[in-house]
Order: C-alpha cells, then sequence, then structure tokens
C-alpha cells in the first residue's frame, strides 16, 4: 500500500551503496565520548538527515556525532545531529532504523560544517536517481544554512 498523504521532507533522499556510519552520543561534561557501533549500514540520506541500521536503539532526542564512511572516499564525513526516531527493523541483522536530523549547517558552536553541505550536495548529485525533485525546483535551489 502506497503512501498517499503529504511529504514533509523539503530534501531528496538518496542511498549510497556501501556506505556506513558510526556515532557516538554527546554526553555531560567531563564524561569521555567515544564512538560507539561501527560500520552501521546506511539506509538512506539527504541534505537534512539520515536513517541508518543499528543493534540498540537511541534515545529520541538525543545529539550525536556521525563519521559517514563512503566507499571510495578516504576521509569520513563527520556530521552532527539529532536522533529523531528509532523503530525495529525487519531485518533480522540489525534490531532498530534510527533516523537523524543533522544540525544546521553554519559557522556558530553546534552547526555543522558549511563544506559537509558542499560534500552532500556533490553526493545528491552522484546518488540520486533524478535531477529534479518531484516540484520541478533545481537540487541546489534550497539548503538549510545559518551563518
Amino acid at each position: 500500500m502506497e503512501f498517499e498523504g503529504i511529504e514533509k521532507r523539503a530534501c531528496i533522499r538518496f542511498e549510497i551503496p556501501g556506505a556506513t556510519v558510526n556515532y557516538k552520543l554527546k554526553k555531560p561534561l567531563f564524561t569521555k565520548e567515544s564512538y560507539g557501533e561501527e560500520f552501521c549500514p546506511v539506509l538512506d540520506m539527504s541534505r537534512g538527515g539520515l536513517r541508518f541500521l543499528s543493534q540498540g536503539s537511541l534515545k529520541i532526542g538525543a545529539l550525536i556525532d556521525l563519521k559517514l564512511s563512503i566507499p571510495g572516499e578516504r576521509v569520513p564525513l563527520v556530521i552532527n545531529g539529532r536522533v529523531r526516531w528509532a523503530a525495529p527493523s525487519a531485518g533480522k541483522s540489525y534490531k532498530y532504523q534510527i533516523g537523524i536530523q543533522f544540525n544546521p549547517y553554519g559557522e556558530k558552536k553546534g552547526q555543522n560544517y558549511p563544506g559537509a553541505l558542499v560534500k552532500i550536495i556533490a553526493l545528491e548529485q552522484k546518488f540520486s536517481s533524478t535531477e529534479k525533485s518531484e516540484f520541478g525546483k533545481s537540487l541546489t535551489d534550497e539548503f538549510e544554512t545559518d551563518g
């Protein structure tokens, strides 16, 4: 059954075959942070967030640092965000699907480096199956920045 409601997402979702992510949750001051589960498969992503598989569930609203590893790229893309949802996964290999919303892009504390957005747009253009969104806008017409 196909969903017929209004799509809330403003960004095109695309898949990067073989992409993985590892993450660490932001902890209170003076608590050692370390990256946890590694090689979590990325199901899809957009300029605004990503969805990945995980063995453990994450608390909704938790702040998270991500290292996105893309096949053929030497350096992982580091990006910050917030857990927006977690749900059981239908597959047997991983127990959960996790949805992350990226922090805005800009130069202020807590924001993602604007160069990360440039990299994501390049990935979108490389891996997206369409050149224009369903609304007919160019892929570079709109994206969220805050400087």
